[in-house]
């Protein structure tokens, strides 16, 4: 099946349309009645490290994506063919997307941290026509990388490349192509065709924290599910300005970064560099209104607060989710910006995520996890078909308008329908039990489960853990005993004073926590293993704890010996497993 031919069936569509989940126009609608409605009003604030800051109007930005559509379309792009796209945190990247869809394209997006390995892969399976990177970023030199695996992908046409110096050899240079015009050239493709919000628009990866990343295809309609509804709730618009610490390669920062604003008509605030100092600074100076990132940027900025003298700026809204939001980030965030954090829970395969809202109770984001909107429904599915609980949670489906419309496996076969199988309803490979407000708790992923036929529930275990005074990050990984039971092994990144097994298992007791869900191993490093979204890498963490080796791949604790670590036997529950 070509990407091309993959749509929803049409009464998805009817009732999708009908119930508000989904639209029959697209992004450049929304760019358009913003270009026609308030042209001289701020897109995007661009911060670019050592170059400064550029804005650009709605209507510089729309002049961008059609020269960049124009661009794509001399390029011989055609409808349904990928392009690739590696680039920072560049507002390139957004014209890109909505250029992209202006010529029928599909997008494939993929991070700065994706090692070329890992692209080639990537371009191969999607058969991208068009790869557009950057010369070199950092210590990483891309073109040369992408130029040395470019014989091995007979799909691949151009290599388009940002540079500061010569073209490399073969490559098309981006500033010339895209960005300067030139005499003679066309910068109109002429009257837009009708969008097709249901075609396949873009093609991510997951972050493949357990394993190969896994190719995702949406439609614009899907996507909107998410965003929709989060403008709609929130009552999101044109006064709102836009601050994620996420990649715009990634699902959270596309979302937040470039479809929220557009569809709310606001202001995109970018910068390619991440750094918690400089990032505060620009929430001031742009007069950002609402923030969204991962757990441990959102993190980092609340330490940056509270080391400066003067307070952070107020805020209308701060989200986190993508992965564990400890306790004490959703107490200290009100005491930071004045608004109480919005936990989230989504995934690349569902932008349609949920959020906590206004009406919820005080730190109820140390709770939950958010309800859906209208374009998500949840099913919680328990193998003994007891209500669900922390010890014995449900696997988490999801089903509607706000999750992708097929996955591509690691094999690079036919795409996996996800309205084929199951009436829709999709394994997001997740543990989640009710909140009791319509919403979920997620307890920990399928993968990472630690147990037999009773579970340690992860995440509280976490998030206790983290509110001891010695504990600056932790993560529990499970490991096998001499019996061949699962206990919990705490990998931890000490603050000032290491701390001791047992004196992580009496804090446990303290707070009264079930005995034999305290870990029973402890091993000290100095950082965690994380990708580009602030996902723990717990498969390494697995993997490392089991072989013996030093959990966090960096150096253990000052005063501790490589993997000396600390054991102990929980007592059992009753069932003779642990």
């Amino acid at each position: 099946m070509l990407l091309s031919e993959l749509r929803p069936d049409r009464r998805a569509v009817r009732d999708y349309c009908a119930a508000g989940v989904w639209r029959r126009e697209g992004p450049l609608a929304d760019l358009r009645r913003r270009r026609d409605e308030a042209p001289e009003a701020v897109a995007v604030i661009a911060h670019q490290k050592g170059t400064g800051v550029r804005r650009l109007t709605y209507r510089d930005f729309g002049d961008h994506v059609e020269r960049f559509a124009c661009a794509l379309s001399e390029l011989d792009v055609v409808p349904g063919q990928v392009v690739a796209v590696q680039l920072p945190n560049w507002w390139q990247v957004s014209a890109l997307l909505l250029a992209c869809e202006r010529v029928g394209a599909v997008f494939a997006p993929i991070m700065m941290t994706i090692g070329p390995r890992e692209v080639e892969r990537m371009l191969a399976r999607l058969d991208a026509g068009v790869f557009v990177t950057v010369d070199r970023w950092g210590e990483r030199r891309y073109a040369d990388a992408v130029a040395e695996m470019a014989d091995r992908l007979p799909g691949l046409r151009h290599r388009v490349v940002v540079t500061d110096g010569e073209t490399p050899p073969g490559a098309v240079d981006f500033g010339r192509h895209f960005e300067r015009p030139r005499e003679g050239r066309t910068t109109a493709l002429g009257e837009a065709p009708a969008e097709d919000p249901n075609r396949v628009a873009v093609a991510l990866f997951t972050s493949g924290t357990s394993g190969e990343p896994k190719g995702v295809l949406h439609s614009f309609n899907t996507l909107y599910a998410g965003a929709s509804a989060v403008v709609r709730a929130e009552g999101l618009g044109p006064r709102d300005r836009f601050f994620t610490t996420q990649a715009l390669t990634h699902v959270f920062g596309m979302m937040y970064n470039i479809l929220i604003p557009l569809l709310a008509g606001g202001t995109s605030v970018l910068c390619d560099v991440w750094d918690p100092e400089d990032a505060l600074g620009i929430l001031a100076e742009t007069g950002t209104t609402v923030l969204a990132g991962a757990p441990p940027f959102i993190a980092a900025l609340v330490a940056e607060a509270e080391d400066r003298s003067r307070p952070a700026p107020p805020l209308r809204m701060v989200l986190s989710g993508a992965t564990t939001v400890p306790g004490p980030l959703v107490a200290s965030v009100p005491r930071t910006w004045g608004v109480p954090l919005r936990t989230l829970w989504g995934m690349t395969e569902v932008p349609g995520h949920t959020w906590t809202r206004h009406d919820d109770p005080p730190l109820w984001g140390a709770r939950s996890d958010g309800r859906p909107g209208a374009g998500l429904e949840l099913d919680f599915r328990s193998e003994s078909g007891a209500p669900p609980t922390p010890e014995q949670p449900a696997r988490l489906f999801v089903r509607g308008g706000g999750v992708c419309l097929a996955t591509l496996g690691r094999d690079g076969g036919r795409p996996r329908v996800t309205a084929d199988a199951d009436d829709g309803w999709y394994d997001t490979g997740d543990l989640a039990v009710p909140d009791g407000r319509g919403g979920l708790r997620v307890i920990g992923r399928v993968a990472d489960r630690i147990g037999g036929s009773f579970m340690i529930p992860v995440n509280d275990v976490e998030t206790e853990l983290l509110a001891h005074p010695e504990v600056e990050d932790v993560v529990l990984v499970g490991y096998r005993d001499e019996l061949g039971d699962e206990l919990a092994c705490a990998v931890v990144v000490p603050s000032s004073t290491a701390p001791t097994l047992a004196g992580l298992r009496k804090f446990l007791d303290t707070r009264g926590m079930t005995e034999w869900y305290w870990p029973s191993r402890l091993e000290l490093v100095t950082e965690m293993p994380r990708n580009a979204v602030g996902k723990v890498r717990r498969d390494l963490l697995r993997a490392r704890v089991r072989d013996g080796l030093p959990a966090g791949g960096a150096q253990v604790t000052p005063g501790e010996q490589p993997y000396a670590g600390q054991e102990a036997g929980p007592p059992r529950h009753g069932t003779g497993t642990a």
